[in-house]
């Protein structure tokens, strides 16, 4: 693990170090930044992601590195800054940012994304209007499905909620299971994965519309080349016996299903999100 600068984390895994070594030409080309939006703690995300991008910089001759902070919006900001060429994030699609030249190549086969405000299930919240006035545990100010989402549906119910940012959604579910908040916004596939793995049983209050699972996107710096050799390798992944192998192990470590691979999409796919921003406040963009 390597500090690029105070905050911020570039993790390699001992895999990724020893493919470069079985193939110098590649360790000496050029190398580009992957950050995926922090939908886990540091180190579940880099189990999830480092076997997935050692694979692809392998199979694509092209090398990536996992570059992530400490939290979604740390990452994030390091998108903002243009000092990352790749990204799986939704942090991407409000009016300013797409301004920015991102361009969506593919997403994550799973089930559609639904923003929610959960509880435990043995909680005496019932209501909505029971938490005006309290505080409600979000990963960040970044996050998309779980804070802007179900925020904004809050505001438009005038129940004036107190925020706080835990940092990721693991965080803030375990803040909502210590007692520290009375609810939490939700991603509805993370909220399931976290069920699963901790055994905790959560009451949906709120569910949002569908939304696409996030995406897979390239900045426009990049060469087309190398996009669509990346791109490739995420979509075939799935149907190589040992990219499929990597994609079960890791999606088993965070909770996913066993076939959530990577297929191809455009910004088509993410029109939800638009909408999203068309009616929701302008703080929230």
């Amino acid at each position: 693990m390597k500090r690029r600068h105070a905050g911020g984390l570039l993790v390699t895994s001992l895999a990724m170090w020893m493919a470069n070594v079985a193939n110098p030409v590649q360790a000496q080309g050029v190398a580009y930044n992957f950050s995926p939006v922090n939908q886990f703690g540091i180190q579940l995300t880099a189990a999830y992601w480092n076997p997935i991008i050692s694979y692809v910089s392998e199979k694509s001759g092209v090398k990536l590195n996992l570059k992530i902070g400490r939290t979604s919006a740390d990452t994030t900001s390091y998108v903002l800054a243009k000092e990352v060429e790749f990204v799986f994030s939704n942090h991407l699609f409000s009016p300013e940012r797409e301004k920015l030249g991102w361009k969506v190549f593919g997403r994550r086969q799973t089930p559609a994304l639904h923003g929610e405000i959960v509880v435990p299930e043995d909680s005496p919240i019932i209501d909505l209007a029971q938490l005006n006035a309290k505080e409600v545990v979000f990963a960040g100010p970044e996050a998309f499905i779980i804070y802007k989402v179900p925020y904004a549906h809050m505001l438009s119910l005038k129940i004036n909620a107190k925020p706080v940012f835990a940092g990721n959604q693991d965080a803030a579910f375990a803040q909502l299971f210590s007692g520290k908040a009375l609810a939490a916004g939700a991603n509805s596939q993370l909220r399931d994965g976290y069920a699963r793995r901790e055994n905790k049983k959560f009451r949906v209050l709120w569910s949002s519309e569908p939304f696409q699972d996030l995406a897979l996107m390239a900045s426009g710096k990049v060469p087309e080349k190398d996009v669509n050799a990346v791109a490739q390798a995420f979509w075939e992944m799935h149907k190589d016996p040992v990219g499929k192998d990597i994609l079960q192990r890791a999606s088993k470590e965070v909770g996913l299903s066993s076939d959530a691979f990577f297929i191809p999409a455009t910004a088509a796919d993410y029109a939800s999100y638009r909408r999203f921003f068309q009616a929701a406040p302008v703080s929230l963009h």
